[in-house]
């Protein structure tokens, strides 16, 4: 395929101040210990110089498609190296990436396509069905296969393998968008998370300087890289290290990754170490090589993670953060996994170097110590705000400060405790579950009257979806029907593992839900998981 001139790579003006992106520190990490692979999936090893031509074939591809700086891109894709090089592509053009949930609705996949206006959507050559269907509900106009299409016009990797491999400079600059990144809301639709390369760039700087990293990282993702799971690639690869991907979370096949690749380092979700513990194979000899094990995204028990420390070893450390400022603004580290000291494990660790943190009340005051404040946060790390939303971005960023929703208390010695969140926002198995969608899913069954939705306590999901429904008059709908109803609308993770009938629903003196009153008998004074 010859590239038109229109499509040239056109040199950036000379900014010496410009700043880095994200695709300048992965190609930088793949240039690094080039006689290390920089994927390793299935058996098959992708070489550091592979995966590097691999990025730029196909970001000429993408201005051969006609892309275009700050236009959409955007993937309905597994986990597999192919999906981290069209992401860096795109991100080296300087369009801005979305990845998309597998797990999704169909109408979720349609709403981020049209509100994000992606202009070229690639898939899994499995999943053409779902992206053809969400792409022409969006009026997304380009869908191409990721592999297994028919023809440089519908296959993406074909048509990259026609393109140069030259280098060239990215075309992006710090306070370009690079990812806009989708999240629910207690009210109406996903909304988008305008993150600039600035601020994915100082997530993976952040990372690279707190983390406990073994000395040449063998990291293991078997969580979806479209999540948090993605911004461990470019801080692996600077540190010399490989990749190893598994296309799905499965207890044994996890442990076998472990113990025949001799992975030393993991990322996964608090659901993911409880199916761990829960799995007949698994043994700390076969555990042996993992230094640390990164965990975040919904709470754990201080109990499971004692378990945990015990037939696994001593490897855990926490992150935490959010979408709006990602995966490094506390981190509680492998040492402060202490069991003589048990009140670390509740805690969500020491804000990182990088970001400034307050504790505030309803007034914008600082909370004393001990006291429970919002936790509150400024720096690079910062989005940008909430896409097309301006009185969200407001409220969100009101101050100058980012206000995360989550209610924290510091102790004596600095550490972090989130005792509460002031949205409603249910985090079952690493995954956002909001119940105004879940509600208004369910609003559609013709059996439901009414309904109101709440995380409880789950000792496998962390918290689980908790619906509370009133059927209409005359009408008995099955929990089983309710669950398949919200599935094949919203996806299964925001489908409710638990539901109770009722014959009306609590109320505040002004006429809402109560749900504090339907929580109060699950979490009793506080939010915490027991």
């Amino acid at each position: 395929m010859t590239t038109p001139p229109d499509a040239a790579i056109p040199a950036p003006p000379a900014m010496a101040t410009a700043g880095v992106t994200i695709g300048h520190l992965a190609l930088q990490g793949l240039a690094r210990r080039r006689d290390r692979p920089a994927f390793v999936q299935d058996g098959r090893a992708w070489s550091r110089a592979a995966i590097a031509d691999a990025i730029l074939s196909m970001a000429r591809a993408l201005r051969t498609l006609g892309l275009r700086p700050g236009e959409g891109v955007s993937a309905l894709v597994a986990n597999r190296p192919e999906a981290f090089v069209l992401r860096t592509a795109a991100q080296l053009v300087g369009c801005r990436y979305t990845a998309l949930n597998l797990m999704a609705g169909p109408e979720d996949l349609a709403h981020i396509l049209q509100d994000a206006e992606i202009r070229l959507l690639a898939h899994d050559p499995d999943q053409a069905g779902r992206a053809h269907a969400a792409a022409e509900a969006a009026g997304c106009p380009l869908v191409l296969s990721l592999g297994g299409g028919e023809g440089r016009r519908r296959d993406l990797l074909e048509a990259a393998a026609h393109e140069s491999a030259d280098p060239f400079p990215p075309l992006a600059r710090e306070f370009d968008l690079g990812q806009l990144s989708f999240t629910g809301g207690t009210t109406g639709r996903p909304k988008g998370v305008m993150l600039p390369h600035r601020s994915l760039v100082q997530c993976a700087m952040m990372m690279l300087a707190e983390y406990d990293w073994p000395a040449a990282p063998r990291m293991l993702l078997a969580t979806p890289m479209s999540h948090a799971a993605g911004s461990m690639v470019v801080p692996t690869l600077l540190k010399g290290g490989t990749v190893h991907v598994l296309s799905r979370f499965e207890p044994e096949r996890f442990i076998e990754a472990v113990e025949r690749d001799g992975a030393n380092c993991a990322f996964g979700v608090p659901t993911m170490i409880r199916a761990l513990l829960a799995a007949p194979g698994l043994g700390r000899a076969r555990m042996r090589s993992m230094e640390t094990f990164i965990y975040g995204a919904s709470p754990i028990a201080p109990a499971t993670l004692l378990e945990a420390m015990e037939r696994i070893g001593p490897c855990f450390m926490q992150l935490y953060g959010q979408t709006e400022a990602p995966n490094t603004i506390c981190c509680l580290r492998r040492a402060d996994h202490d069991p003589a000291r048990p009140d670390l494990l509740s805690s969500c660790g020491l804000p990182m170097a990088g970001v400034s943190v307050r504790l505030l009340d309803e007034a914008g005051n600082d909370v004393p110590e001990g006291e429970p404040g919002e936790l509150c946060v400024q720096g690079r790390l910062v989005m940008d705000g909430y896409w097309k939303r301006p009185a969200e971005t407001a409220e969100a960023l009101r101050g100058g400060w980012l206000h995360t929703g989550d209610v924290a208390r510091r102790d004596a010695d600095g550490y972090l405790h989130i005792v509460d969140r002031r949205k409603d926002m249910i985090i079952s198995g690493g995954f956002n579950v909001y119940p105004r969608e879940v509600e208004d899913a369910l609003a559609t069954h013709p059996e439901v009257a009414a309904s109101a939705v709440i995380g409880v306590p789950d000792a496998h999901w962390g918290e689980a979806v908790a619906a509370f429904v009133v059927p209409r008059a005359g009408c008995a709908p099955s929990p089983e029907a309710l669950a398949e109803h919200v599935a094949a609308r919203k996806g299964k993770v925001q489908a409710p593992k638990r539901v109770v009938f009722v014959d009306a629903l609590p109320t505040t003196p002004v006429g809402k839900v109560d749900k504090k009153a339907l929580r109060a008998p699950h979490w009793g004074e506080g939010r915490q998981v027991g």
